[in-house]
């Protein structure tokens, strides 16, 4: 009997309170496992302690530290601040509501707003799995924070496509296909070149005559992908998360001898060591705070990206996935904790002959969204 739904969602990483990754036991899982509820599932968004899965059937239901489910729901963000629901409400409008996450979906919402979606049929074509858009609200006029005030509106002028939060930054993609950041910088998370916060949005400039397609935010840093499926990438790489060289990794556990620190060319803060083969330096990078442009194996052309914490996650355009970044808790899904300065292809889906269409990473996890190969 042919299969109704063509694909499913994988889960691997940390699972220490609970959370849904599939058939995995303990607080870890090394390798991409299918979850059980990953055929009805269409849009995931992690938390660290707890998952927010929406079904096909518009039901959302938690999974980890908290637990709970309720009905006639289009998405949900998840943070351990608070749980956003969008809700369908009458003719075009949506209720967007936010929950206290240890409220299991019971009782009242700590606030509620009604929003008007500024146009339908922004799903793929065919009801491909996504994952969610909120934080930027249907309107795309505001959007909501985890932290006080947690309305914020936007300037009209920004005509905002896609919103992504990180630990302390926000990165916005406009309908032109330009960047804005703005918030903490201290990681070079902003990507102006500087240390410093942004307390308004501000256009990136280094990227400016260039169309990008995506945004993710990681904890301290950011990735964007072009309309031709290139990757820019900037920020703390503390864990290679920018797949580039890091000290953390290259060290091993031997001791540096030496070190100095200076800026690059670009901008970027190198740490130099004098623990090399040939007598000379050898150059670390511990915070990017211009874009930089990675190339992935193969020279393939990258389609979607997300971050965790301190890892990341990328799709190209033939269904592979590449990770890279912290890994103590099998979130590369590379079988193991290894952690990678350098982008690894995830070999589970090759060798299962599947497409990877979606990725979301929580973070300490991740979650894929696949298909067999031949199908759509």
């Amino acid at each position: 009997m042919a299969e109704e739904r063509p694909g499913a969602w994988f889960g691997f990483g940390f699972c220490g309170f609970g959370q849904e990754l599939g058939s995995g036991r303990g607080h870890q899982v090394h390798s991409p496992s299918p979850l059980r509820a990953g055929v009805d599932v269409c849009r995931v968004s992690a938390s660290w302690s707890y998952t927010a899965f929406v079904t096909r059937g518009g039901c959302v239901e938690l999974s980890g530290s908290v637990s709970g489910a309720a009905g006639g729901c289009r998405d949900a963000w998840a943070s351990e601040e608070l749980l956003l629901v969008l809700r369908a409400g009458p003719g075009p409008e949506a209720l967007l509501q936010a929950w206290a996450p240890d409220s299991a979906l019971r009782g009242e919402p700590l606030w509620a707003h009604n929003v008007v979606p500024e146009a339908e049929g922004e799903d793929d074509p065919g009801g491909e799995a996504q994952t969610g858009r909120l934080p930027l609200l249907p309107c795309a006029r505001a959007y909501v924070s985890p932290r006080p005030p947690f309305y914020r509106p936007l300037a009209p002028e920004l005509r905002a496509r896609q919103l992504e939060l990180g630990a302390e930054h926000a990165l916005l993609l406009d309908a032109a296909g330009q960047v804005f950041s703005w918030g903490g910088g201290r990681h070079g998370q902003l990507g102006h070149g500087t240390l410093e916060a942004e307390l308004e949005p501000r256009l990136l400039e280094a990227l400016q005559g260039l169309t990008m397609a995506e945004v993710a935010a990681g904890g301290w840093h950011s990735v964007c992908v072009s309309e031709t499926g290139d990757i820019y990438i900037w920020g703390w790489n503390e864990s290679g998360q920018l797949a580039l060289p890091t000290r953390n990794l290259a060290e091993d556990g031997e001791t540096v001898a030496r070190e100095a620190t200076g800026l690059n060319e670009d901008g970027s803060q190198v740490k130099r060591t004098g623990r090399v083969e040939d007598g000379a330096p050898a150059p670390f990078i511990a915070v990017q705070p211009f874009p930089a442009l990675l190339d992935l194996p193969l020279g393939s052309d990258a389609a979607k990206v997300s971050c965790g914490s301190r890892h990341t996650a990328v799709v190209t355009r033939t269904g592979e996935l590449y990770t890279w970044g912290w890994g103590k808790y099998g979130q590369l899904g590379h079988k193991d904790t290894t952690s990678l300065d350098w982008p690894r292809r995830v070999e589970y889906f090759v060798d299962e002959q599947l497409q990877v269409k979606a990725v979301t990473c929580g973070p300490w996890n991740t979650y894929v969204y696949a298909v067999e190969k031949g199908k759509s």
